[in-house]
């Protein structure tokens, strides 16, 4: 990441995009700004011209000359667009597809990450309307660097306050950080989410994992320069970027097939999925009605597709999972054994669904390593780090 785009918009807090500028262009980052008519009125165009060392966009029908289209040149120059602040109205244009001024229409025209660093009246940063808007816009991978609460310029204490500009840069940073392609050219399998056992058309016994840690650990993995295959249960996050091949399952019984599949041809082999043990014994086509009485449901065993893993395992380097409520270690252990694997990750069973998690790392009795409690896309490095092929 070398390219940094900032917008800068009509908000209160556009005077602390020149801080945000400042800092990048100390760190070495080329920065240019785009800015709203509105955003104008509250900082000078010079002032981040000085900065950024580069000329300030505003107009689409500048008269300066030149001889490409600006739009399409600044998405493409750029490694990555922030907006800050980002306003509830920037959002909401974005959101539904309106480019009627030269911000609006760079990010409709970029590929690339787009950050928007909120801040906004607290009764705006409330409003379903932006909520909806958000999450619209993280299904197409668009990012928001949330609000702080703080005194805001309505003379009110609450939420809406542009994070601090230290935080910001320190967030960019840290999710577009250049990685150390130690996994190139290693093909990975990595399984993630949660599986699902049909009951009838309508009903289904599943689990709470969200899928998280295992797509984080295969976008990292692809940063790393791995060939990564994620064979995923259902959730509701967004494919990771970079992957060789994404594989959408529903229950057990499919998760392992294809995993079986895969398994030869993979290096490293990474399940964390939250597969169900059992299904039930009988599927019934039709919706089971409500009848007197209680309804028993008799279950049976799915195959467990680690421990098969572990038995076809050759050169592979097998990581598996342990979530558990109580013997978090001894339980890890016992796994560890069973299931003929290099390591496993041990961690508190309440910690799914959350987006931190604290874990242990076993390789045996005498090698565990204590993770303390971090972001699960951070977390995921310490995790990869530790395999050693």
């Amino acid at each position: 990441m070398k390219n940094i785009l900032v917008g800068v918009t009509g908000g209160i807090a556009a005077y602390k995009s020149a801080n945000v500028v400042s800092k990048l262009k100390k760190k070495g980052y080329n920065v240019k700004v785009i800015m709203t008519e509105n955003a104008t009125k509250i900082i000078a165009p010079l002032t981040l011209e000085t900065l950024s060392r580069n000329r300030v966009y505003v107009d689409m029908w500048d008269k300066n000359p030149h001889f490409e289209v600006e739009h399409i040149s600044l998405a493409d120059w750029a490694d990555l667009i922030l907006v800050v602040p980002a306003t509830y109205n920037i959002v909401g244009k974005v959101a539904n597809g309106i480019a009627d001024d030269m911000l609006s229409t760079v990010i409709s025209a970029c590929k690339k990450p787009v950050y928007f660093a909120l801040a906004m009246n607290v009764n705006m940063y409330e409003n379903p309307i932006l909520r909806e808007n958000r999450e619209k816009l993280k299904k197409y991978g668009y990012k928001f660097i949330e609000a702080d609460e703080g005194f805001l310029a309505c003379n009110v204490n609450a939420k809406g306050r542009l994070k601090d500009e230290d935080e910001i840069v320190e967030i960019i940073e840290r999710e577009n950080k250049d990685v150390e392609k130690r996994l190139l050219n290693k093909k990975v399998l990595i399984t993630a989410g949660r599986t699902e056992e049909a009951i009838d058309p309508i009903r289904y016994l599943s689990n709470r994992s969200s899928g998280q840690m295992g797509y984080s650990l295969a976008e990292a993995a692809a940063k790393m320069g791995a060939e990564v295959i994620l064979v995923s249960g259902p959730t509701n996050l967004n494919k990771p970027d970079g992957l060789r091949e994404f594989i959408q399952v529903r229950s057990a019984q499919e998760m392992y097939e294809v995993c079986m599949e895969k398994f030869e041809k993979v290096d490293i082999a990474i399940a964390c999925a939250a597969v169900a043990d059992y299904r039930p014994k009988t599927y019934s086509n039709e919706k089971i009605k409500k009848q007197d009485g209680d309804l028993t449901i008799v279950l049976e065993r799915n195959p467990d597709i680690l421990l098969e893993m572990g038995k076809r395992k050759k050169d592979q380097y097998l990581v598996g999972f342990a979530a558990e409520t109580q013997n978090l270690i001894e339980n890890a252990l016992g796994k560890y054994r069973r299931k003929n694997l290099n390591m496993i990750i041990a961690n508190d069973a309440s910690n799914m669904q959350k987006t931190t998690n604290k874990v242990y790392i076993v390789k045996g009795e005498n090698s565990i390593v204590e993770v303390s409690e971090k972001e699960k896309n951070e977390l995921a490095y310490d995790i990869l780090a530790e395999i050693k092929l």
